[in-house]
């Protein structure tokens, strides 16, 4: 009876056990079954310390007993193992760029999704390149669900979808559906977490915002073509989900369709004073305006800065620590690593930004409205008033020294009903717009800053205000005939060689 009770509790428990590790999971059967193989196991010895002389005290059964024991035990630590590995998952990402960590602005937004997202890979075989992305992505939010679909099997999905081609990749949310991108065979445009990341946060938005920059006086242009241009800013809004259109206030005499932001990007001919009149109305009917003005212009906008308490100074920030010099962007783009606690910067830690070709910022205080620093220079920077000069040195008669503020950011509530109701309305300036061209743009977090700018006063969500995802950097090397034939020489003959030399020698020494 001991026996039979023996090898029927250790078969229990033992099916427990596997039936965990096929699951990868502890299901009631797997602890029901585990749970009672170790019960009849714990009866069995209780009988056997009864009995002395049973079949269960022999020494061959015991040593076989000590053997099973430990094989069943090496199982069980062997499965926790599993289960707290599955459960409790530990990564540690070694590239440069992170590029298996999602960003926090990422993290976000997916941990965001009050409803369920799908993604859809129309592909018949799960793709191994974009898989882990997509798990990383899951493991945030169980509200976040992908799947692999063959088009030729799930004819009704391809229909709902409208796919075109093998590879298409699309977002499901609600009602809607969007589609990312095509993923080709070789995975030469595989899916990023720049690209699903704005695909997500283009369909979870309930409308378009819509961002206006201006145009008519001097403003960087939108379209692509010179390092001047903004057209590297203007496609990230739009990956973002942001309209973006030019606007000539002089000629369409008003602000049409009530836009979310209205960007200045560093104009160097005055506004003509009904212009600076209808920003102004803008702004206190709730508007949201981003200015970019550059030293040594005055666009006279200096009704709508009173309003605000905002100073401008003509000089140029000059930076003398050398940092700037030895990355070869000279003293006078400024390296920036402090920010102010503000929802715009306060993600971004101790990251570099740099700010060419900029202007010193002051305040004073306005009663309603609150004022926060975003961008500060460090103690060995100042602001040159002449930069005309063979030699530049800072010069205490006429110099402003560091550190000084380049960026704010205001907001202002307003009373617009009798039911106490009130809009906000924000600014964000900055004294340079060179920081933003396509020249500068993906330096560093300049982009990030320029994005986060832009989210804030188009009162998105502040928990999405963060550094965006990066794409990998390309870090092929490009080798010549002669390099390439060294390399394989080396590689395959030369150092196989001297490997045999030197065993051949050692051999030789030891004979």
């Amino acid at each position: 009876m001991n026996k039979i009770l023996f090898f029927l509790g250790l078969a229990i428990t033992t099916a427990g056990i596997i039936i965990r590790l096929i699951e990868n999971t502890w299901s009631s059967i797997a602890w029901g079954l585990l749970l009672a193989g170790l019960f009849i196991l714990i009866l069995c010895f209780i009988l056997v310390n009864q009995n002395q002389n049973s079949f269960l005290n022999k020494r061959s059964v015991e040593a076989g007993t000590n053997t099973i024991l430990s094989t069943c035990a090496l199982l069980i630590i062997l499965g926790l193992i599993n289960f707290l590995a599955v459960r409790y998952s530990v990564r540690l990402d070694l590239t440069e760029n992170k590029l298996f960590t999602l960003s926090p602005q990422t993290q976000t937004i997916v941990q965001n999704l009050s409803k369920p997202l799908k993604v859809l890979v129309f592909d018949p075989q799960s793709k191994p390149a974009i898989e882990p992305l997509l798990e990383n992505y899951q493991s945030y939010n169980d509200n976040f669900r992908y799947e692999f679909v063959d088009p030729d099997l799930r004819i009704e999905l391809r229909e709902k979808f409208d796919v075109q081609s093998k590879g298409d990749i699309y977002l499901e949310y609600e009602d809607k559906k969007q589609l990312v991108q095509t993923i080709n065979d070789n995975f030469s445009n595989s899916l990023s977490e720049v690209q699903l990341t704005n695909a997500i946060e283009r369909i979870v938005r309930d409308y378009t915002p819509l961002v206006y920059f201006t145009q008519g006086h001097g403003e960087a242009e939108l379209e692509e073509g010179t390092e001047n241009s903004l057209s590297i800013a203007v496609k990230n809004l739009s990956d973002k989900g942001y309209k973006v259109e030019p606007i000539n206030l002089a000629t369409s005499g008003k602000i049409p369709n009530e836009p979310d932001v209205i960007v200045i990007p560093g104009p160097i001919r005055e506004l003509f004073p009904q212009e600076v009149k209808m920003l102004q109305n803008y702004l206190n009917n709730g508007g949201s305006l981003l200015l970019m003005l550059i030293p040594n212009t005055n666009p006279e906008l200096t009704p709508l800065l009173q309003d605000y308490g905002i100073k401008l100074d003509d000089r140029f920030i000059i930076d003398a620590s050398g940092a700037g010099s030895i990355l070869g962007f000279g003293p006078a783009a400024p390296l920036i690593t402090t920010y102010g606690d503000h929802p715009i910067t306060d993600r971004l830690g101790n990251g570099i930004s740099i700010f060419p070709e900029s202007r010193p910022i002051t305040t004073t205080p306005i009663e309603g409205v609150t004022a926060a620093p975003l961008i500060i220079t460090d103690t060995e920077t100042w602001a040159e008033k002449n930069i005309t000069t063979a030699e530049i040195a800072f010069n205490e008669q006429e110099d402003i020294k560091g550190p000084l503020n380049i960026g704010f950011a205001f907001s202002k509530s307003k009373p617009v009903s009798t039911d106490n109701q009130s809009s906000e309305s924000r600014l964000v300036i900055f004294g340079s717009s060179t920081f933003i061209v396509n020249g500068w743009f993906e330096q560093q977090l300049n982009g990030d800053i320029f994005l986060n700018a832009v989210n804030w006063l188009a009162k998105e969500d502040e928990q999405t205000l963060s550094i965006r995802p990066k794409e990998p950097k390309n870090r092929r090397i490009n080798l010549s005939n002669l390099q390439a034939g060294i390399i394989s020489w080396t590689a395959l003959r030369i150092m196989p060689m001297l490997g045999l030399v030197v065993a051949g020698a050692v051999w030789w020494r030891r004979r």
